[in-house]
């Protein structure tokens, strides 16, 4: 199968031709169908992230169709689409596994990351950590929903019951979870880069109340904010604009380093807390609303071939919404959906 390879971090993808896996008793083949691109790619591409398991294909927001399978599955039938996220494997009994946040599991793979992943034509993957997908989305649609919506989800929960809430880097977490929020009734400010016009449109299209550079203060206090870019500067920013009692949520797997800032901002019970990864219920959660809220994903597809150009438009913020690859040539490169 054809396979984006990455050998060393810090170096370009390499398309290569590697033998078709096997899945093991538990496992499934999935024929590979669009895969997501997503920010994290860029951290384990630039080394961002310790001790990936080289030489490794990244890719973490999978969408294929059941090809082969375990003698021990049972949960999927061959021909039938499925979803893979970024959480791959976890060993099931630890204490935080068996507390219901197997997101903090010490032991756990991941999707693009120790296992391999979706860019290529074929992946595997354990059967306990796969999704049905909704039959609303089209495969190119639902990739992103993979990641970018679940660790949307679970920081827009962990966001509590913020009335007026912030959305920091406006990309494809943001696009998707502004609009499960405004389905339940808040009020959405959106930051994005300083001068991004486009940008705070496209915001604003998807029912921001307010859209204005990271640099700007929004036209009221918020409850919360979720900060999805990952400079970690803007921590003390949000803290500035969040009542006493908010809640500043940093979503991203990688941040740059916060720096310093006065306790006045955390003062007046403020909390900021992460976001690690995702759980199965994150997503059991996630799909069963994500079509009656409305949520329409805005994509841009790319050959399995372009995987470095969509990772470096991913870099430079040229992408809307969320960039996809399809192997096989199945969509032309920049089509937008």
């Amino acid at each position: 199968m054809k396979a984006m390879l990455l050998s060393t971090p810090g170096t370009r993808l390499q398309l290569v031709e590697v033998p078709r896996p096997t899945p093991g008793a538990e496992q499934i083949l999935i024929e590979v169908r669009a895969c997501g691109v997503c920010r994290t790619d860029l951290h384990v591409l630039d080394g961002d992230l310790p001790r990936p398991r080289l030489p490794l294909v990244l890719g973490h927001e999978i969408v294929g169709v059941v090809v082969e399978k375990g003698a021990l599955v049972r949960g999927f039938a061959l021909g039938q689409r499925v979803g893979v996220p970024w959480l791959g494997r976890t060993c099931g009994h630890c204490r935080y596994c068996a507390g219901g946040a197997e997101n903090l599991c010490d032991t756990a793979e991941f999707t693009g990351y120790t296992l391999d992943g979706g860019y290529a034509e074929f992946a595997l993957a354990d059967q306990h950590y796969c999704f049905s997908l909704p039959d609303e989305y089209a495969d190119a649609e639902a990739a992103p929903l993979l990641c970018a919506g679940l660790i949307g989800y679970r920081s827009l929960v962990a966001s509590g019951s913020a009335r007026r809430l912030g959305i920091y880097g406006f990309g494809a977490a943001a696009h998707i979870i502004a609009q499960v929020a405004r389905w339940q009734g808040r009020e959405v400010f959106a930051f994005t880069k300083p001068g991004d016009t486009d940008g705070q449109d496209f915001a604003r299209q998807l029912g921001a109340a307010w859209a204005g550079g990271a640099d700007q203060a929004p036209p009221q206090p918020m409850d919360a904010a979720i900060l999805f870019a990952p400079a970690g500067e803007l921590v003390p920013q949000a803290l500035r604009q969040t009542v006493k009692g908010g809640t500043v949520v940093c979503a991203g797997i990688h941040m740059s380093n916060i720096p310093e800032f006065p306790y006045a901002l955390l003062w007046g019970e403020r909390s900021v807390r992460s976001v690690a990864n995702l759980t199965r219920r994150d997503g059991e959660e996630f799909f069963a609303i994500a079509a009656r809220a409305g949520v329409r994903t805005t994509v841009e597809t790319f050959p399995l071939e372009s995987a470095n150009e969509a990772l470096q438009q991913l870099r430079s913020g040229q992408v809307r919404g969320a960039a996809v690859l399809i192997p096989g040539g199945a969509a032309a490169a920049g089509q937008k959906l």
